[in-house]
């Protein structure tokens, strides 16, 4: 009998992440009981008006959180989406600024608010630099390749350029997974209204938003939830 040329081909698995991914890694949430908006105003550090108003300190800021992220490591939900990659065609869709699903092993991951471990050049967004481990801190005066820098970090009241390719994974997933995130922060948010009709939707979160009719709701960690949807899959 001949084989069908698509019968061995991989489901397309698209799993979106916030900020309860990287928790039980330690990495400090702005949300959180103790986090970040407890620390710091959050439009002084992760806004435009903000870095215009006080580049310094927003420099300072995520010099910190890069200190931070480099003594951290991926936790066991990390390894388990990588890990997926064997049985599916996975893709992840962050909305996290950290590497640590590159560093657990994921290979196709795309960030929805910019990496950590970049900073871009004031004059041309277009040219990004990856900052090196002994070299995580900059200023308004810093220079690379002749160029003043600014994080690599979508702020508040900027445009999000990576949405649409986004959208374009979500609307082919033939699975597709949010996990740590509370549906509150757009457009990231709005990515499960491109899910097509009859797609299976997981939504892993302790502490979950209201979701639509149909979406599976594992009320757990990152890690734990993890674990169950392997089984479940």
């Amino acid at each position: 009998m001949k084989m069908d040329k698509y019968s061995d081909k991989k489901k397309k698995l698209v799993i979106s992440t916030g900020a309860g991914m990287s928790a039980e890694s330690g990495i400090s949430t702005f949300r959180d009981s103790g986090g970040l908006w407890e620390q710091y105003p959050v439009m002084d550090v992760a806004s435009h008006d903000g870095y215009v108003r006080n580049p310094a300190l927003v420099h300072k800021f995520y010099n910190q959180r890069r200190h931070d992220l480099i003594k951290a490591f991926p936790n066991a939900g990390h390894y388990a989406i990588a890990a997926l990659e064997k049985d599916y065609d996975v893709y992840v869709i962050t909305q996290n600024v950290d590497d640590l699903h590159e560093r657990a092993g994921s290979t196709n991951v795309l960030h929805l608010h910019g990496e950590l471990m970049k900073v871009r050049a004031v004059d041309d967004p277009s040219l990004i630099f990856t900052l090196a481990p002994d070299s995580l801190d900059t200023t308004p005066d810093t220079l690379i390749e002749g160029h003043r820098v600014r994080p690599h970090i979508v702020f508040f009241q900027e445009a999000v350029p990576a949405i649409e390719p986004a959208i374009e994974l979500v609307s082919e997933a033939d699975i597709f997974v949010v996990i740590g995130t509370s549906l509150n922060v757009y457009p990231a948010a709005g990515l499960l209204h491109y899910v097509r009709a009859g797609v299976p939707v997981y939504y892993i979160d302790p502490s979950p938003a209201p979701v639509p009719a149909g979406v599976t709701v594992l009320k757990m960690t990152a890690s734990e939830g993890l674990r169950t949807l392997a089984e479940m899959l």
